[in-house]
């Protein structure tokens, strides 16, 4: 599975509430709706820098942390980011991400600037900044995460793969 964006940097500690602020929790159901409101706590103009199908978040540490609030990881991936790659994420937020098919990537990205193009080969494990002409070795999924990413999540999976001997 090959990712390839742009990255729009973050700063560390990107709460669930930053992601997508509680305000918007009961009053904005639509999931598109709630993508014009992604990050805007922390840039008004968050939403207008995606670039859909061709973007991927960049952040330093803890990313995720807060609540479980479901929508933080559906609306980064409803708005077309590809992936979201970080030095570490919250285990809550890691779980729900894989849940929906949204791809996450640890790894120290002090190297990684904003606007920096990256390639990502999660069966490989490996991470190009195209910018920098530089490579860096990650983790490889295991196969049943690659699994769950390609067929956009778990519960697609589970529908996909009926004869699942549990």
């Amino acid at each position: 599975m090959i990712i390839e964006g742009k990255a729009i940097k973050l700063k560390d500690n990107i709460n669930t509430d930053l992601i997508i602020s509680g305000r918007y929790k009961f009053s904005i159901v639509d999931l598109k709706e709630l993508t014009k409101h992604i990050m805007e706590d922390l840039d008004p103009q968050f939403s207008k820098k995606i670039i859909p199908g061709a973007t991927i978040i960049v952040a330093g540490k803890n990313f995720g942390l807060g609540s479980s609030r479901e929508q933080a990881p559906l609306v980064i991936k409803e708005a077309g980011i590809l992936a979201v790659v970080a030095k570490s994420f919250a285990r809550i937020f890691y779980r729900n991400a894989f849940n929906i098919g949204l791809p996450l990537v640890e790894l120290n990205t002090d190297f990684i600037q904003d606007g920096d193009f990256l390639k990502i080969d999660l069966k490989r494990g490996i991470i190009e900044d195209l910018t920098k002409d530089l490579k860096l070795d990650i983790k490889p999924l295991p196969k049943f995460m690659l699994e769950f990413l390609q067929s956009s999540g778990v519960i697609n999976y589970i529908k996909k793969n009926k004869k699942l001997k549990l």
